[in-house]
């Protein structure tokens, strides 16, 4: 059964677990997927494997510490550490597959914005000048801020993990860790970034066009991805 089966599996078996399990069970999940460098298939064979041994427990009358221990985050630490790393090349499909989608979502709204306001509203210009110079790197910081916001979103979902957190603190710590400061640090590059190197200039909707096929070759590598699993 390939990885995508186990998911769906695992969604519809632990819907059997009571509450208290139940929260157990999840933060646990949360934790070890959240493992990002792990093989995946290994990884949700593993916990739906967990997930049969709890069941089986609740359905007896027992105790899940049992099987846990008294500290689910340290058990999932030695689950993890157990697990086999996921193959470079699925690493490097996957670092792409978020590059494409990063840069084609990028130029396709800013295309349609732009086409909007001038073609619409008669506003802003028909045209961008990109200077390749400062381009490059407004690209590399661009990815650069994304890359460490996921790095460190992982790592505050795993710390939330087994923890009781305010909804609403939760909501706005993380609001502002991961919105607003990345989105100001990244403004703030952008306007403070000196214009340098040989410059090119194209028509605004050509930006749609790029991002669409941006976007298309992120979903190729998707696809691709999702047939390798099978």
């Amino acid at each position: 059964m390939n990885a995508d089966s186990l998911i769906t599996e695992n969604n519809e078996k632990r819907k059997q677990l009571n509450n208290e399990n139940k929260k157990i069970y999840e933060d646990m999940l949360i934790y070890i997927r959240l493992a990002y460098q792990k093989s995946e298939q290994e990884t949700e064979e593993i916990l739906m494997e967990l997930l049969d041994h709890m069941l089986i427990m609740q359905e007896q009358g027992n105790d899940i510490s049992g099987l846990v221990g008294e500290d689910p985050k340290q058990y999932a630490d030695e689950i993890i550490d157990e697990l086999p790393k996921s193959l470079t090349k699925k690493r490097v499909e996957l670092l792409f597959m978020g590059l494409f989608h990063f840069f084609g979502v990028s130029m396709l709204f800013t295309g349609l914005i732009q086409s909007v306001m001038y073609y619409g509203f008669g506003r802003w210009e028909g045209t961008k000048t990109y200077y390749l110079g400062s381009g490059a790197v407004l690209s590399i910081l661009s990815v650069g801020i994304v890359f460490a916001v996921v790095y460190f979103c992982i790592e505050y979902l795993k710390w939330t993990c087994f923890k009781n957190m305010n909804r609403i603190l939760d909501f706005i710590l993380s609001g502002f860790i991961f919105g607003i400061l990345p989105f100001s640090v990244f403004l703030g590059i952008y306007y403070f970034m000196p214009e340098f190197g040989p410059s090119v200039t194209v028509p605004i909707y050509s930006l749609i066009l790029i991002g669409i096929l941006f976007l298309g070759v992120g979903i190729w590598l998707l696809k691709k991805g999702k047939r390798g699993r099978e």
